[in-house]
């Protein structure tokens, strides 16, 4: 697969995404809704649509493909992610989070609105993304929905998302003295904070197309691994990216003193590590042969990203 063939399939699902979640986040009143507040709304549309390469959704949408699954519907599991994953950055950026001004080159959802929208604005595309994956049109087996429900919602409760944000704020010494934390303390916060979300998209692909113990499994360690490498790339962008290409402010992980893979290594220990990542994802593929190229060029655009 080319750079070229890549970027296109990249781009498709983006835009694909961008046109669904527009959708998702209209005025229409739902069956059990009476009504969509229009402030909440605006805020939410501003936490969820406009940039973003959409990374989860590809991913399940390219895992999903992997095993024969309908795209529509793992287009739509994707968007429920994502709506999941935006949900997480507007908490993310609030003051008493990250305390961030700037997402994707825009004011930050708090800054736009206020923090009280903001956080309101969090929960509802929280739990739009629950409603979404759990609909017939997402895969017609109710038992495929509810190991889908299950599964997100591990990777963005307690034992995942949420828990490693706990984590990383302990770490910046939030709530007792700050320490310095171990390399398998690092990856494990990093697993629950980011990988977490990026290994429900891919096995929410294999969820979808039904696959086997064994499938599953070498996709689970496909997505670990990919899900480590892309806090790795973060954290290199932050020491060596440029806010304006980023849409969002530098040098940040330092200034607050976190604990990262960089910090431990330095960059060419990290860089170095990144690369056996991508090397592992790859060798986890094996059993799928060249079917999984277009997963295999997903790891290498994670691992080379500069935004």
């Amino acid at each position: 697969m080319t750079s070229t063939d890549f970027a296109n399939r990249l781009t498709a699902v983006a835009a694909d995404s961008e046109a669904l979640l527009a959708h998702l986040l209209d005025g229409a009143v739902l069956p059990g809704e009476t009504a969509r507040p229009p402030r909440l709304l605006e805020a939410m549309r501003a936490g969820a649509l406009g940039g973003g390469k959409r990374l989860r959704p590809f991913l399940v949408v390219e895992t999903a493909a992997l095993f024969g699954a309908p795209r529509d519907g793992a287009l739509l599991a994707g968007c429920a992610l994502e709506l999941l994953h935006c949900y997480s950055l507007v908490h993310d950026d609030l003051p008493a989070m990250d305390n961030d001004d700037l997402r994707r080159g825009k004011p930050t959802v708090h800054k736009a609105f206020d923090e009280a929208t903001a956080i309101l604005a969090g929960d509802a595309l929280l739990t739009l993304a629950f409603d979404i994956v759990a609909r017939e049109a997402v895969h017609a087996d109710a038992k495929v929905r509810i190991a889908l429900v299950t599964a997100l919602a591990r990777a963005s409760g307690i034992g995942g998302m949420a828990g490693g944000q706990m984590l990383d704020l302990a770490a910046e010494g939030r709530f007792e003295s700050k320490r310095a934390l171990s390399e398998n303390e690092v990856v494990t916060l990093q697993a629950m904070k980011t990988g977490a979300l990026i290994r429900f998209a891919c096995d929410a692909g294999a969820i979808l197309g039904q696959a086997d113990a064994a499938a599953r499994a070498s996709i689970a360690h496909y997505g670990a691994a990919i899900g480590q490498a892309f806090q790795i790339a973060d954290d290199l962008l932050d020491v060596e990216g440029d806010s304006a290409t980023l849409g969002k402010a530098t040098a940040k992980d330092a200034a607050a003193g976190k604990a990262t893979l960089v910090s431990i290594h330095g960059v060419a220990g990290a860089r170095a590590k990144l690369d056996r990542l991508i090397a592992e994802a790859d060798a986890a593929l094996a059993p799928f042969g060249s079917k999984a190229n277009i997963l295999r060029a997903t790891a290498r655009f994670i691992a080379e990203r500069r935004s």
